[in-house]
């Protein structure tokens, strides 16, 4: 599909919130891709199921605000009627321009070397969509169906532990023929010993390019990141990597445009257009 067909398809019926992907009724058939990596944690003072609600809903509310929806977890892929916020539209600052060097090159099963980014520049983009807890902006409609790749990982440590999670995202040559693949990744120390978190996004991105073998796709560059925190006991904590699927609301479209005006622009200039005030800098941490 043509890309400003995605775009324009991907406007959902609310003025001011996104919609969850296939909630009706949607201008078309597109969708919009944007990612979230939180971390959540709360005093283990009640009991493991309701600790483990307060640290997910909070690693939900945490940096690009998601929280009060319905999350329904699917596959991994951002398809042929799927757009990336942040790469495919509203294109996100220093993504990949020639100041920004990739975190290492990999080899591909054919023997193409294959950048690995990082993924900091989407994650803020995503956080500049839907606006934090304190600083809402076009977040999902509250109580909305959301369809996500996602994983969670929720410990109470019996002693120490470093809770983490990781996001990956791939983008092949063709983008005609094949869809973007989402890799989500997360556990806790005490778990899993530190094994894991021994080159942990390499390791990510070389399950992404062996997946590309296995299905016969090359994927050109990939986009990784990771979090962290370490936890002791007496504290239950929530690792969220996520990728909400959703429709744009009419507000978040610049007005006299159509929605794919926002291929041509930067995040920056999306928000000029729209007059939107500025939020604080994206939670890195």
């Amino acid at each position: 599909m043509d890309l400003k067909d995605v775009v324009n398809g991907a406007v959902g019926p609310f003025p001011d919130n996104c919609a969850g992907y296939m909630n009706p009724p949607s201008q078309g058939i597109g969708y919009i891709a944007a990612l979230k990596l939180s971390l959540g944690t709360v005093v283990a003072d009640m009991d493991d199921g309701l600790e483990g609600i307060v640290s997910y809903d909070r690693a939900e509310a945490a940096d690009a605000y998601i929280g009060q929806i319905n999350m329904l977890t699917a596959s991994s892929f951002c398809g042929l009627n799927g757009a990336v916020w942040g790469y495919d539209l509203a294109r996100a600052d220093g993504l990949r321009d020639g100041n920004v060097q990739p975190k290492m090159m990999l080899d591909r099963h054919d023997g193409a070397k294959v950048p690995i980014w990082s993924m900091m520049p989407l994650l803020d983009a995503g956080y500049r969509l839907f606006g934090s807890r304190e600083q809402r902006r076009f977040n999902p409609l509250p109580g909305a169906m959301v369809v996500c790749a996602n994983k969670s990982w929720t410990i109470n440590p019996k002693t120490e532990t470093v809770i983490w999670c990781a996001l990956a995202l791939a983008i092949p040559e063709d983008r005609n023929i094949a869809a973007n693949l989402f890799i989500e990744d997360g556990s806790d120390t005490e778990s899993t010993g530190l094994k894991p978190l021994i080159n942990l996004e390499r390791n990510i991105a070389k399950s992404i390019l062996r997946c590309g073998r296995d299905q016969g796709v090359r994927y050109k560059e990939i986009f990784v990141e990771s979090k962290m925190l370490p936890i002791s006991h007496g504290t239950v904590g929530c690792a969220l990597a996520c990728v909400p699927y959703v429709t744009l609301p009419k507000a978040a479209i610049p007005p006299g445009k159509p929605p794919s005006s926002l291929i041509e622009m930067t995040i920056g200039e999306w928000e000029e257009a729209l007059g939107l005030p500025p939020l604080p800098p994206y939670p890195a941490g």
